[in-house]
């Protein structure tokens, strides 16, 4: 494989992006900060799983969904660079 065709990924930091956007953007603010109720709504939603002993494919299941969906969901909230919308929730 020649140099050119080496895999390189670019470096990406969603926080520090964010915080730069919401810095010099007010619109980009307005829009990020509106995010924060689906995600302290993920948040609860993980933590009453936790609260009551139940696993991601027991929820998934109550859900009509499948385990691996329920894991993207809940790993988005610690990436916090996208959640899935309340619609879908």
């Amino acid at each position: 494989m020649s140099d050119a065709n080496k895999y390189n990924p670019v470096a990406f930091e969603p926080k520090a992006y964010a915080s730069h956007k919401n810095s010099i953007n007010p619109e980009f603010k307005i829009a990020y900060d509106a995010l924060e109720d689906e995600f302290a709504t993920l948040r609860a939603l993980l933590h009453a799983r936790t609260q009551a002993g139940l696993t991601q494919a027991e929820v998934a299941s109550r859900m009509g969904v499948s385990q691996p969906v329920l894991a993207r969901i809940e790993a988005s909230l610690g990436k916090q660079v996208h959640s899935p919308s309340l619609n879908t929730l």
